[in-house]
């Protein structure tokens, strides 16, 4: 075979490992029963496709070659290690007899591995850290690197993380299963909770020098798609609608350095039309299954400011209304700080200062720095200059974020020549 042939085929190969490296791994995990056997045949599969095909040509359907290869080349390694452990022979036996039927050729059954896989990395029993660094790595398919450069951990700290996540998995004996639809709901909960601090992390990075990881956004938002692709549940579709419209703000949210720019100072013929359009349809599709939850309230919400030429013209009224029954679904402090912003917007400051001061004299929200920067930009709004400087060097000692360090910094100065 000619040397540009051969070029060809291994572009082939690497645009294959781009597009279904991950549902080939979900297939193998349930054929293998294991994540370590699996990724090793995955590798295994992709390094045969490389070399037999500029030799003998690329399948009819390479997904389903690259499953039965790696479920071929995971049962050869248990041979192998048979003869140092007998025990690995009884492995290899079953395997071969588990998956001796029909390698699934049906698109439903690869996308019923790849629900499994998200549920499993999802498992409750995991704790919150360990599944978004297990769901990037064996769903999303970034490298251990790649998730310790975005929550700033250390690279080893998170592949023992990750280790420490699948051993859970193995000893306790998780199915690798999407729940009983009586177990659903709650499961699907840690699903989406998982798909959002992802999101979050890219829309609004809780430390570092940039405020934006449009990688991690990108890769939540991706996971959206699949879920309701794969679960078209009601909260599915309203997470995947809240993610594209914050996302559809993204190039007004910094400046050109870098600089945080808030909501209300962005120029809004940057935010995306088809993001804003598709996110809006997605939120009403939502309404219409008729069970309300957080994720669609919050979409709906995210929906009235996409609407509004600019923050003076936005219906605070529509969103303080439905902030009232964002509340009584989910009566969290975080949202009821956010239902305080807009009520200082529709009522005036002093109206959103009296709710935020009572969040705070709960004890609630005491180390939550944008707590106390909104109370700090309320009372500037008001003129109470001691008041504002005071949270707004609370806020700036909270804050591990460059850009956000700067704006708050910023905003102090500003006070303190406004005062002299």
């Amino acid at each position: 075979m000619s040397e540009p042939t051969v070029d060809r085929v291994r572009e082939a190969v690497d645009a294959v490992y781009r597009s279904d490296s991950r549902r080939v791994l979900a297939t193998l995990i349930r054929l293998l029963g294991g994540f370590d056997l699996a990724e090793e045949a995955l590798h295994e599969a992709f390094a045969a496709a490389v070399e037999q095909w500029p030799r003998e040509g690329t399948p009819a359907n390479p997904r389903a070659w690259l499953i039965s290869t790696g479920r071929f080349k995971a049962i050869d390694v248990m041979r192998r290690r048979a003869r140092f452990d007998a025990s690995q022979a009884e492995v290899a036996a079953r395997l071969e007899a588990e998956t001796t039927r029909a390698i699934p050729g049906e698109a439903e059954d690869i996308q019923d591995d790849r629900l499994r896989l998200i549920f499993t990395c999802c498992h409750p029993v995991l704790s919150p850290d360990a599944q978004v660094a297990l769901t990037l790595r064996e769903v999303c398919g970034l490298t251990t690197e790649e998730i310790a450069r975005a929550f700033l951990t250390a690279a080893p700290t998170l592949a023992q993380r990750i280790v420490r996540a699948k051993a859970k998995i193995r000893d306790a004996g998780i199915p690798y299963q999407v729940p009983a639809l009586a177990d659903l709901a709650g499961r699907l909960d840690s699903v989406l909770h998982v798909v959002y601090l992802v999101f979050n992390e890219g829309y609004f990075a809780s430390s570092g020098d940039s405020l934006i990881r449009h990688d991690l956004s990108a890769e939540a938002v991706r996971l959206g798609r699949l879920l309701i692709e794969l679960l078209p549940e009601p909260e599915g579709v309203g997470l995947l609608a809240l993610m594209l419209l914050h996302e559809s703000r993204r190039a007004a949210r910094t400046s050109p350095a870098g600089e945080l720019i808030l909501l209300a100072d962005q120029d809004r013929t940057l935010w995306s039309r088809d993001q804003i359009a598709e996110g809006s349809t997605l939120v009403e599709r939502a309404l219409t299954m008729r069970r309300l939850g957080p994720y669609t309230l919050q979409a709906a919400i995210a929906a009235v400011h996409a609407e509004a030429r600019s923050a003076a013209a936005t219906d605070w009224a529509q969103i303080v209304a439905l902030y009232d029954i964002l509340v009584r679904a989910d009566p969290a402090p975080v949202v009821e700080l956010n239902r305080a912003a807009a009520v200082a917007m529709r009522d005036g400051p002093l109206a959103g200062l009296t709710i935020i001061d009572a969040i705070l004299a709960r004890g609630d929200l005491a180390d939550y720095l944008h707590a106390h920067s909104a109370r700090a930009d309320l009372c500037r709004r008001l003129g109470r200059v001691e008041e504002a400087r005071a949270s707004y060097t609370r806020a700036l000692g909270l804050t591990r974020q460059e850009p956000e360090r700067r704006f708050l910094a910023r905003r102090l100065k500003e006070l303190s020549i406004a005062a002299s």
